[in-house]
């Protein structure tokens, strides 16, 4: 909220993206609540509304008042160019919030209509950070100088408990697992046979499910798409295409390879994560509800579940770390490479295991060798107690709560 209110005092429009559900609109309505914000709210949500916004963009938009919420905008995206001429013409004294359950940025008649105009917030499911109410330093003890990082233990049986929660409101606030499976249930339904059709002209939308199920087994893993089309009966290029819709209305989320400016064995695929573990495991628990009960079985999901974690810190973070993974065919990985600015690399390892050995820490050396002087840190995040170094220069291992611990 806080990052808005900021970002509002010189820019006159902010936009909030993120899936359905995550508390978009509940956050806008808290600004208006609190005082935040003063001005009008309205949602294209409601079809009078939308009605009214596509018939007459300009129109609608000088009726409204000058400071003015306008919720699920990607639905009238044709309110953009008019948009651009009033903030053009009163530059100071427009504000507006958008909200966006898809890329708006992506959509067709947006373009680089409010390029210079615009400041974009993502917002995911929630955090630990947030369902905790504090801020962990994570990422400025990640790229400190010193290690500061302190050991802590949880059991896995606690951890696994936070990979089937997920970060979703609705959800988290029902007590009965059953319950919370009937809201993922009617969730991806809504998601799918309204937003994802009213995106897209895509025919065969039924094989969806069947495709996010295939991906949700193969977490952790760069995705062979051609192995995933042969099973869901999908065509290479339809399947490509519904892979972008459903990073489109951040479903999931692809993560690009870091390779260095060499030749070699380098795997140049992304990695896929689901944007919230609770959704993750409602399409593997179908199958097998007992699979979180083995760590051993579990370190894809803790993957995502971290993967994830380190997304929300970075999307409110005044730190500028790009996201990238690292692996050789056959060889050394590192499941998340975080860079800045200046190029310079951290690396993070994730285990469920809860005790380490020197080589696990072979795909961080092998990040660092190939960076040099720009290989800043590397981690392991994993289930045991003490906060440990030993393992080679700028190496440490940290407990797993290191990453929402204060």
């Amino acid at each position: 909220m806080d990052a808005i209110i900021e970002a509002l005092d010189d820019t006159p429009v902010v936009l909030v993206n993120g899936a359905r559900q995550v508390g978009k609109s509940t956050l806008c309505k808290g600004l208006l609540e609190s005082g935040a914000f003063e001005g009008q709210f309205v949602t294209m949500d409601d079809p009078a509304t939308l009605s009214a916004a596509q018939k007459d963009p300009l129109g609608f938009l000088q009726d409204l008042h000058k400071h003015a919420i306008i919720d699920e905008v990607q639905r009238a995206p044709d309110l953009f160019l008019s948009m651009k001429k009033l903030v053009d013409e009163d530059r100071k004294g427009r504000r507006m919030i958008l909200t966006g359950s898809a890329d708006v940025l992506m959509l067709p008649k947006v373009g680089d209509s409010l390029a210079g105009r615009l400041e974009i917030h993502n917002l995911w499911p929630l955090s630990q950070d947030e369902m905790k109410g504090k801020h962990s330093g994570f990422l400025e003890k990640l790229v400190a100088r010193e290690n500061g990082f302190m050991g802590k233990k949880v059991a896995w049986k606690d951890i696994a408990q936070m990979i089937r929660a997920g970060g979703y409101p609705e959800p988290l606030a029902r007590r009965a697992f059953a319950r919370k499976n009937k809201w993922f249930q009617s969730y991806m339904t809504s998601l799918l046979q309204k937003d994802v059709r009213e995106l897209s002209n895509i025919e065969g939308l039924t094989a969806l499910p069947t495709i996010l199920q295939l991906i949700a087994t193969r977490i952790g893993s760069t995705m062979n798409m051609s192995d995933i089309a042969r099973l869901s009966g999908t065509k290479n290029t339809t399947l490509q295409r519904y892979l972008a819709l459903l990073e489109h209305i951040f479903l999931l989320v692809k993560i690009p390879a870091w390779t260095p400016n060499t030749e070699g064995q380098f795997v140049k695929s992304p990695k896929v994560y689901f944007n919230d573990t609770g959704l993750l495991t409602h399409f593997i628990e179908q199958r097998d509800e007992s699979f979180l009960n083995e760590r051993s079985q579990a370190g894809p999901f803790l993957e995502n579940f971290v993967v994830m974690e380190i997304l929300k810190q970075l999307s409110w973070s005044d730190l500028v770390l790009k996201p990238y993974h690292f692996s050789i065919h056959k060889g050394a990985e590192v499941d998340l490479v975080l860079k800045d600015g200046k190029g310079h690399l951290y690396g993070i390892e994730i285990k469920s295991s809860a005790s380490l050995h020197a080589a696990d820490f072979k795909g961080l050396k092998r990040l660092a060798d190939l960076a040099g002087n720009k290989f800043k840190k590397g981690i392991i995040l994993y289930t045991g107690e003490n906060c440990l170094g030993g393992f080679g220069k700028d190496l440490y291992a940290v407990p797993l709560p290191g990453l929402w611990s204060a």
